[in-house]
């Protein structure tokens, strides 16, 4: 059953009025609500730049694209909420059939508990004593709200248990806390199966805590998308899949547990699927964390999703729905254009924009596909365009470029109100949308 989460909360975002704070937006429409921003029917043409845009065409074909691979292929979906930090997005997600919403801190989640997502995976070890006991309160104050949360040493569980034994009510309901298992080279995780049994354990005896399944990231230890790396990382899922066998065969979940065996990035969620994916047969809720998806990239996502460039698997191809759109301010120098754009507005981290296309210098014409041109580097407020510089320079001062981006998740950090268009590639896009995101 998917997760459910306050319909009239996200609608809510509607209602909002938009303000300088909102740098995707002109004055024009400062003080005005969303509603009536987009009852306008703005257009691009109508937007600064440097802005970020998302398709809307592309984020539905992606969420359905998804949900029906995971359908398809026996697993559940808890897509990564802080991909987007966007509650509106979430509710596509979850009402395309998603498991729980996926979050990283105890921020994030008090972001979901203000929109009512009642299911909730935190992909991390919260050992704050504040927010433990937040936590405990939400639970003794909600009945439906369910929250899953990691573990990785016996220190942990006890930093949990320490946390909460002194707070909550006898008989209150137990923390589900799913043990990590890490991989030699990797992030957080138990790097043995002896480790992850000493947690297990010491999650059963707690007073306090409930022992719901094993939980990792597969992407902390990959070594690259082809046949050796995916090995490598098929290799990590069984040692994966074996701490749940083991936990099992020796009884350590309680009998009403359903317990949960979670990986799955937006990388190798197809090796996920393959290796885990037969322990449903046995009882297990095999679930996807999967964020960048929605949007997929231009990028790094592009390259290695088993539904990008290169597909390893079966199913729809993934659409790149986020761009970016960059003015040029300066031509210093033959062979160099200046654009408006720089870290603090667009992703660099997992690769720089790519120029794409040249938006329209005067009405009636089409916006024209842009070659030779690179992004060798950004400063904080400045991007670098370089072309050949012997020739004609392909573009001049004024004009407009979209830039396809790589990594989803530090593109939406850096907005806090993204409009979302009708077709990337048309002349002029209209607004169908604006996400408000929580960072």
């Amino acid at each position: 059953m998917s997760a459910s989460y306050d319909a009239t909360a996200v609608a809510a975002l509607a209602d909002e009025r938009v303000s300088w704070q909102d740098k995707a937006l002109p004055p024009a429409f400062w003080g005005r609500t969303v509603a009536d921003v987009l009852a306008d029917k703005p257009r691009l043409s109508n937007l600064p730049t440097p802005l970020l845009t998302l398709s809307a065409p592309g984020l539905e074909h992606n969420v359905a694209t998804m949900a029906r691979w995971c359908a398809e292929h026996g697993v559940e979906l808890a897509p990564h909420g802080k991909t987007t930090m966007a509650p509106a997005l979430w509710a596509r997600q979850l009402d395309a059939g998603a498991w729980a919403i996926t979050l990283a801190n105890g921020f994030q989640l008090g972001v979901a508990r203000a929109y009512g997502v009642h299911r909730v995976i935190v992909a991390n070890s919260l050992i704050s004593p504040l927010q433990l006991r937040w936590i405990a309160d939400q639970l003794a104050a909600d009945e439906t709200f369910e929250v899953l949360v990691w573990a990785d040493s016996v220190r942990t569980v006890e930093q949990l248990e320490a946390a909460r034994a002194t707070h909550v009510q006898p008989g209150a309901r137990p923390l589900d806390v799913l043990v990590e298992v890490g991989g030699d080279g990797g992030r957080t995780g138990a790097r043995s199966a002896e480790t992850a049994l000493a947690v297990a354990q010491a999650i059963a005896a707690a007073s306090t805590l409930r022992l719901a399944g094993v939980a990792g990231y597969e992407g902390a230890i990959a070594r690259g998308a082809d046949e050796a790396g995916l090995e490598h990382v098929r290799a990590y899922l069984r040692q994966l899949a074996a701490v749940h066998v083991r936990l099992a065969e020796d009884d350590l979940y309680d009998a009403d547990v359903v317990p949960v065996v979670s990986a799955g990035g937006s990388a190798y969620f197809e090796q996920v699927a393959q290796v885990l994916g037969p322990l449903a047969e046995t009882g297990a809720r095999v679930v996807l964390r999967s964020g960048a998806y929605i949007t997929h990239d231009d990028g790094t996502y592009r390259q290695v999703s088993p539904l990008g460039s290169h597909p390893r698997t079966d199913g729809d191809r993934l659409i790149p729905s986020i761009h970016g759109w960059v003015r040029i301010t300066s031509q210093p120098e033959p062979g160099l254009a200046i654009f408006d754009a720089g870290k603090r507005d667009l992703p660099y981290d997992e690769g720089l924009p790519e120029p794409q296309l040249l938006r329209p210098r005067t009405p009636g014409e089409s916006p024209r596909t842009v070659a030779g041109l690179t992004v060798p580097k950004m400063n904080d407020q400045h991007g670098f365009l370089r072309f050949d510089p012997t020739g004609e320079a392909p573009v001049v001062i004024g004009d407009e470029l979209r830039v396809g981006l790589s990594h989803p998740c530090t593109a939406f950090d850096k907005w806090g109100l993204i409009p979302v268009i009708d077709d990337p590639d048309a002349d002029d896009p209209v607004v169908v949308d604006l996400v408000r995101t929580f960072f």
